[in-house]
């Protein structure tokens, strides 16, 4: 029976040997170095293009002075008895427009690291390609390792 262990992307399997064990490879293209603020019109964000609404009734009141006192454009429309939406034109930035970001044209960091999503008990630091072709040669060469070790018993 395979056992599952909980983790921040959901449940996993849990591995049959130990994390020092393990070789993992990874692309990475950070944040902070691979992305910049962008706008709703650069990302394409359908509040943008389309307007958005947002029901009154469901807002505190400090939510409800920030939309109305926000310099966007929008419209009051009664419903029904108790219910109000604010409509907001298109073509004006979102509520979220200060987290929208967009990707530089920047080459992904290619690592090699010791351990698994569990750890690197190790110590090892992980490798740093330069290349990516040589990142994807030292893949392949490590999963080559690993079938010639399971053909040999």
């Amino acid at each position: 029976m395979t056992s599952t262990v909980p983790s921040a992307d959901g449940q996993r399997i849990m591995p049959a040997m130990p994390a020092q064990m393990y070789t993992s490879y990874q692309i990475v293209a950070p944040i902070s170095t691979h992305f910049r603020p962008a706008t709703c019109e650069e990302v394409g964000c359908s509040h943008y293009r389309d307007g958005w609404q947002i029901r009154v009734e469901g807002l505190s009141p400090q939510m409800l002075h920030t939309a109305t006192q926000s310099g966007r454009r929008f419209r009051r429309v009664p419903v029904a008895e108790g219910e109000t939406w604010l409509l907001f034109e298109a073509g004006q930035p979102c509520f979220k427009a200060s987290t929208h970001k967009t990707r530089l044209d920047r080459q992904e960091f290619y690592y090699r690291r010791p351990g698994d999503w569990r750890g690197n008990p190790t110590g090892e630091r992980p490798y740093l390609h330069q290349r990516p072709e040589n990142w994807v040669e030292d893949f392949a060469e490590h999963q080559d390792k690993i079938i010639t070790a399971i053909n040999q018993g």
